[in-house]
């Protein structure tokens, strides 16, 4: 009869089993990276040809990493979604389409669940991957491509635990996402469309998101008298005024300190030409939003204006930036 586990004083020897456990799955993950190989590069070529979606599907473990891997390819570029195989064999299969590809998860190559997953895939050629981590069995032969894991051993005194294998099928499922976005080309503007809220959308936001357009800027010719300038600035509460050609290139603005620079009994017959500051400070509307925001703050301005080629596009505030979390 075996006898119960003791149980062990904690302290050091939990530090020497984290350590144990990190440098082993460690050591399995760079054993992962220097095996990789052809088999690899197929498996992207036939993500990459689906037009459907990518089905992630797997069983315990594997199911719950496959949920994660799911969410990385969707959020990546790659439509994804992930199918439970115990849902799948009552009526889900019917989310499995001939344009998709599958992507299944399985440490043993045998999960019973997935049976009826697989012979859907052969009855319909639908192409599947296998992260598997055994070569000969029912998921690695039933695959178009097999991604088979290092044989290393789970972490533990007992080495049942699944660890250093889930640890090893999320990193390839990492691997596979960055391997289609960066063939793709997918970018940190592509990107942003899937991220638009939180930290990682407010980081990515573009000034063209959130600048003012149109009516909204305030404009005025190099030949305005001033009392209208002053009417304009007023009207739309930027507190300045930009100055453009007839073609709207940016030729300078006027702005609160300009007009406390030329205040005297003259200031109302000038014209915006007398009073602007020329060479302003501006920014491109496909710069990051968090660059204006730094350039306001180093400069001590609450605006600016959005220029093209020379052409003014558009204003954007401080409280614009402040308003969409970026700070």
């Amino acid at each position: 009869m075996n006898e119960p586990a003791r149980p062990r004083t904690p302290g050091a020897s939990d530090i020497d089993a984290a350590r144990r456990v990190l440098r082993l799955e460690s050591g399995a993950l760079q054993r992962m990276a220097d095996e990789l190989g052809d088999e690899f590069v197929a498996a992207v070529d036939l993500l990459q040809r689906a037009t459907g979606r990518i089905v992630v599907s797997g069983m315990g473990k594997s199911g719950h990493i496959g949920n994660k891997i799911a969410a990385t390819l969707a959020s990546t570029g790659a439509p994804a979604v992930f199918v439970h195989p115990a849902e799948a064999s009552h009526g889900d299969l019917g989310m499995i389409t001939r344009d998709d590809a599958l992507l299944v998860l399985s440490n043993s190559g045998e999960t019973v669940e997935l049976g009826d997953t697989l012979e859907y895939a052969k009855r319909f050629e639908i192409p599947l991957v296998a992260i598997v981590g055994k070569a000969n069995t029912t998921l690695a032969d039933a695959a178009s491509v097999a991604l088979v894991l290092p044989d290393e051993p789970e972490g533990g005194t007992l080495g049942l635990a699944p660890t250093t294998s889930t640890t090893m099928t999320l990193a390839m499922g990492d691997a596979l996402a960055v391997a289609l976005f960066e063939r793709n080309g997918f970018g940190p503007s592509d990107f942003q469309v899937f991220h638009p809220g939180g930290k990682l959308g407010q980081r990515l936001l573009r000034v063209s998101g959130i600048m003012h357009s149109g009516d909204e800027v305030p404009v005025a010719g190099p030949d305005t008298a001033m009392s209208d300038a002053l009417l304009t600035m007023t009207t739309k509460s930027f507190g300045c005024v930009a100055v453009t050609d007839t073609a709207g290139h940016l030729l300078g603005l006027v702005t609160d300190g300009d007009l406390r620079r030329h205040m005297n009994a003259n200031l109302l017959e000038m014209t915006t030409r007398d009073v602007m500051t020329t060479n302003p400070q501006t920014i491109r509307p496909g710069a990051l939003a968090a660059e204006a925001l730094g350039i306001m703050n180093e400069r001590k301005i609450t605006s600016l204006f959005v220029v093209e080629d020379g052409v003014l596009q558009g204003i954007i505030h401080i409280h614009d930036c402040l308003r969409a979390g970026i700070a």
